[in-house]
C-alpha cells in the first residue's frame, strides 16, 4: 500500500489593502525584510517571512493582521498581491486539504506566536498603551465608507522667509461623530489619481489637537502639516501635502480612520511626560501638552519635559505660542541645526546637556516618553537615554525593557 501522501501547506500572511495606509511602519519593524510595497500595496514575502509577529502589534490599523491558509505551491506572489485592491476570499479546498492530509505542514506561524521558533525583540519602543490611557476609537471610518470635514482654518506656521512650509489645518466635522484623542492620526483622500488611473491612496497625519476639539467643546481637529516640494534631493510634489497647504476655508476633505491605539498618553494626574520631537512631529505634542494645559487647574500635576529641534527658529512650528506657555507648566528645550555662526545642535545634544534632570524623570515610575519625528532622530534620542541612565547609575537595558512592557516608551518616526 502507498503511504499518507504529504501536502505542505501554510497559512500566509497578507495585507488588506483596503484598510493599509501604507504608513511604512510594518516594513520599517520585520526585522527580516520579508515586507515590501511599490506604487499601490504593501505585501509580505510569503518565502521570507518566518511569523516573528514583530510587524503585527504596531500597526495602527490592523492592516497587517490577515492570514490565509493555501497550498504551499499556490501561495499568492507578491507580484500577484501588489495588483490587489481586496484580499481574496479564503480558498475552501486549501483548508479541506489540511483538513484530509494525515501529515500536513504548516511553514508560518498562527496568531498565538513564533512559528520560526526564532525569539525577536526588535520592537524598539511600547506596543501597548499606557495603563490609564482612554480606550480610543479605531477605523470608524475606512476607504469604502469615509467621511468628510470641512475646512475651518489653515495658518502657515513657519517664517515665510523659509522654504520649510508648515501649516495649521483646522478641520470641522460637523454632527458626524468623529471621537480622538492624543497621539492618534487621521487618513486624507487627496482627490485625483495617479498615474495608473487608480485613486491616491489616504495618507495619514497626526492629531495636533487634544481630545476636546482644536476649540473646546467643537467636533474638529487640526493637524500639522509640511509642504513636500523635495525628496532625497529631487524635486517633486507631495500629493496629499500640497493639497492640504493650499486648502482655502470652506472646502471639504475626506477622512478615514481614526488611527493608533498605543501612542496614547497617560490620564492619572501625578504622570510626568518627556516629550521629543523634530519639526511636524510635534503635532502629537501640541495636542498633549494642550489637553495638560487646560486641565492644569483640575488636578493634573504630573510634569512636562519637552526637546524640540528644528533646522532654525524660523522653521520650528508653534514657536510663538510654546515660548509663551508658562514655564513652571513646561521645561521647554529648543535644539537648533543650522543656526548661521552656531555650531549644529540636536534634540540629543539638549538632552544631554539636561541630564540630571532628564535622569530625574528616567527614574521616576509615572514618566512617560514620547518620541516622534524624521526617522533619523531614533538612534540618537535612544542612545542619549541611554547614556543618561548610565550616568546615573541606571541599568540602561533593564530600564528599556521595563519602559516598553508598561507602555511609557513610544516611538512614532516616519
Amino acid at each position: 500500500m502507498n503511504g499518507p501522501v504529504s501536502i505542505e501547506v501554510l497559512r500566509q500572511h497578507l495585507i488588506d489593502p483596503e484598510i493599509c495606509i501604507r504608513c511604512n511602519t510594518c516594513e520599517e519593524t520585520c526585522p527580516i525584510d520579508a515586507i515590501t510595497h511599490d506604487e499601490n500595496n504593501y505585501v509580505v514575502r510569503a518565502d521570507v517571512c518566518n511569523g516573528c509577529m514583530a510587524c503585527v502589534p504596531p500597526c495602527p490599523t490592523g492592516a497587517i493582521d490577515n492570514w490565509r491558509t493555501v497550498l504551499k505551491a499556490d501561495a499568492y506572489p507578491i507580484e500577484e498581491q501588489f495588483t490587489w485592491d481586496v484580499l481574496p476570499e479564503q480558498n475552501t479546498m486549501a483548508v479541506a486539504s489540511v483538513d484530509q492530509s494525515p501529515v500536513a505542514a504548516d511553514t508560518s506561524a498562527d496568531t498565538a506566536g513564533n512559528a520560526s521558533g526564532i525569539e525577536v525583540d526588535t520592537v524598539r519602543g511600547s506596543v501597548v498603551p499606557p495603563w490609564s490611557a482612554a480606550k480610543p476609537y479605531v477605523n470608524l471610518y475606512t476607504h469604502k465608507a469615509p467621511t468628510t470635514a470641512t475646512v475651518v482654518g489653515n495658518y502657515r506656521l513657519t517664517d515665510a522667509s523659509t522654504q520649510s512650509d508648515i501649516h495649521h489645518i483646522v478641520l470641522d466635522f460637523g454632527s458626524m461623530p468623529f471621537p480622538v484623542l492624543e497621539g492618534q492620526s487621521i487618513g486624507v483622500l487627496p482627490p485625483g489619481a495617479a498615474a495608473d488611473g487608480r485613486p491616491h491612496h489616504a495618507r495619514q497625519y497626526s492629531i495636533a489637537s487634544p481630545r476636546d476639539g482644536e476649540r473646546p467643546g467643537y467636533n474638529n481637529v487640526s493637524l500639522t502639516v509640511k509642504r513636500v516640494s523635495e525628496q532625497h534631493g529631487d524635486s517633486i510634489d507631495g500629493v496629499c501635502s500640497n493639497y492640504l497647504c493650499d486648502l482655502k476655508k470652506g472646502d471639504v476633505v475626506t477622512v478615514i480612520g481614526p488611527f493608533g491605539g498605543t501612542f496614547l498618553m497617560p490620564n492619572h494626574p501625578n504622570s510626568h511626560l518627556l516629550m521629543i520631537c523634530t519639526g511636524t512631529g510635534s503635532a502629537p505634542m501640541r495636542a498633549m501638552t494642550e489637553y495638560r494645559r487646560r486641565r492644569r487647574l483640575k488636578g493634573a500635576t504630573g510634569k512636562l519635559m519637552l526637546f524640540f529641534g528644528a533646522r532654525t527658529k524660523e522653521e520650528l512650528p508653534y514657536f510663538g505660542p510654546l515660548t509663551n506657555l508658562p514655564k513652571d507648566f513646561i521645561d521647554t528645550n529648543l535644539a537648533f541645526s543650522r543656526t548661521p555662526g552656531q555650531p549644529r545642535r540636536y534634540v540629543q545634544d539638549a538632552m544631554r546637556e539636561r541630564a540630571v534632570d532628564v535622569a530625574y524623570m528616567l527614574k521616576d515610575e509615572n514618566t512617560h516618553i514620547y518620541v516622534c519625528g524624521l526617522k533619523g532622530m531614533e538612534d540618537g534620542v535612544l542612545q542619549a537615554l541611554k547614556e543618561i541612565a548610565e550616568q546615573h547609575q541606571m541599568d540602561w537595558e533593564a530600564l528599556w525593557a521595563r519602559l516598553k512592557k508598561e507602555g511609557r516608551l513610544h516611538l512614532e518616526t516616519y
